[in-house]
């Protein structure tokens, strides 16, 4: 099987710079969605048609290398896109036809697209809708699909038709190499459409047989920053139901954004507007409170986060760790039972079992060229704002004073600390504000 996904479009009322197929949904640009489902159908080729933008699309996402590109400049419409990549395609195979902007097309409904064409007939992806404005409309006789009319070019009983073209089809590639070098742009916008396919195969003959996707949200389209917002709230609840059928508690499906892979083990607990990027997995029993950040982290059994914690990659917690609000932790390791309950940062450091880490307290890992490491042992207790420079290595049991700067290691079992004398200057005032004339 064969897979076009058109994505040439300049998207103009995005209002950016940036090619509307990048704009992200859940962190990762919308082709890239649509890439993700065209692998899970197992195409032996996969061919991206691009136009504007086109180099920086292709460095955003060539990254597998198991992709085909074709360029479609001047961009003269859907089927002179589809043209565009017939090269690419292996002639004896079936080709789907998909879009870069609809990127929350399901790999089921394809899969069920696909057994409608029985391969080897067309096969659109229909959806009825209430109010169908802006879409092209199917057109049957006799209950058969005979054709498809853009909404510019319909007439006022055709625009009352509710079953629309989602642009979604398979084809038989060698079909699609006779329709398309044919087409016209007698209409409107001056385009060769793709949806003049319908026609030219009723005129053969051949059947032109639907499907229909699950949800209509399924093959809505980006246009817009409205748009996109909308599809991703759609997304986040979508992840936001998944996470609750599989025992997760979520405080409020509607304020939880996952823009990656969010894995939770039993009786997790995620409070309000907290955001997972990445890779991150919940073991058994932890508990996310309201507001923290957390990507490429790996929090413990029954350990707990926040609330306005921040997780950083290469975080790797144990069991029972907790990490207060306004705690950040970076590239670290903490052990079982540790905690770092406020106002703390922690980067490039390895925490053994049972360390207190005061309020206020930093390791200072970097000189501003290089990053180096702390080792904190077990049964460590660190007093408030204190500075660890590392390189550096604070013993089994030791105990950090209140405000110390740590340059050097601190012994095990012993209290280090390292702060001036305290001293009252007798006479002192404070200097005032001279009066003005």
């Amino acid at each position: 099987m064969n897979i076009v996904i058109l994505a040439a479009g300049q998207g103009k009322r995005m209002r950016s710079d940036l090619p509307k197929v990048l704009h992200p949904i859940a962190g990762k640009p919308m082709l890239g969605h649509v890439l993700d489902t065209a692998r899970k159908l197992a195409a032996d080729r996969i061919c991206v048609v691009y136009g504007h933008g086109g180099e920086q699309v292709r460095e955003a996402l060539d990254a597998a290398g198991d992709l085909t590109w074709a360029k479609q400049d001047p961009q003269l419409g859907t089927g002179h896109a589809v043209l565009q990549a017939l090269p690419h395609l292996d002639p004896d195979a079936l080709t789907l036809v998909l879009y870069g902007d609809v990127p929350l097309i399901r790999a089921e409904t394809l899969d069920r697209l696909m057994k409608v064409s029985d391969g080897g007939t067309l096969a659109l992806l229909t959806v009825q809708l209430a109010d169908p404005r802006g879409y092209g409309r199917i057109v049957r006789a006799d209950g058969r699909v005979v054709r498809i009319v853009e909404e510019k070019d319909a007439d006022d009983a055709e625009r009352e038709i509710d079953e629309v073209n989602t642009g979604i089809l398979v084809a038989p590639t060698a079909a699609l190499a006779r329709w398309l070098p044919g087409l016209g742009n007698r209409n409107v916008q001056g385009e060769y459409y793709l949806t003049d396919i319908v026609g030219l195969a009723v005129g053969e003959g051949m059947a032109v047989e639907v499907a229909q996707p699950g949800a209509t949200w399924e093959v809505e389209g980006v246009n817009s920053k409205a748009q996109l917002a909308t599809l991703e709230r759609i997304h986040q609840r979508n992840i936001a139901n998944d996470l609750m059928e599989r025992g997760v508690t979520l405080a409020d499906p509607a304020r939880i954004d996952v823009r990656g892979e969010l894995t939770c083990g039993k009786d997790v607990f995620i409070d309000v507007n907290c955001v997972f990027e990445g890779r991150v997995e919940l073991r058994d029993g932890a508990r996310i409170n309201a507001n923290c950040v957390i990507q490429d982290a790996v929090v413990g059994p029954h350990s707990v986060i926040g609330p306005f914690a921040r997780l950083r990659p290469g975080t790797v917690l144990g069991e029972d760790v907790h990490v207060g609000n306004f705690v950040e932790v970076k590239n670290s390791a903490i052990a079982n039972q540790s905690k770092a309950n406020h106002l703390a940062y922690i980067g490039d450091a390895t925490i053994g079992s049972r360390v207190n880490v005061g309020a206020g307290t930093i390791t200072c890992n970097y000189d501003g060229a290089n990053k180096f490491r702390t080792v904190i042992e077990d049964d460590v207790f660190i007093g408030s704002d204190t500075q660890l420079v590392a390189p550096v290595t604070v013993g089994r049991g030791a105990t950090l004073g209140a405000g110390t700067t740590l340059t050097r290691d601190a012994p095990p079992e012993q209290l280090t600390i390292s702060r001036t004398r305290q001293a009252t200057v007798p006479g002192w005032t404070r200097p005032t504000k001279k009066k003005k004339d």
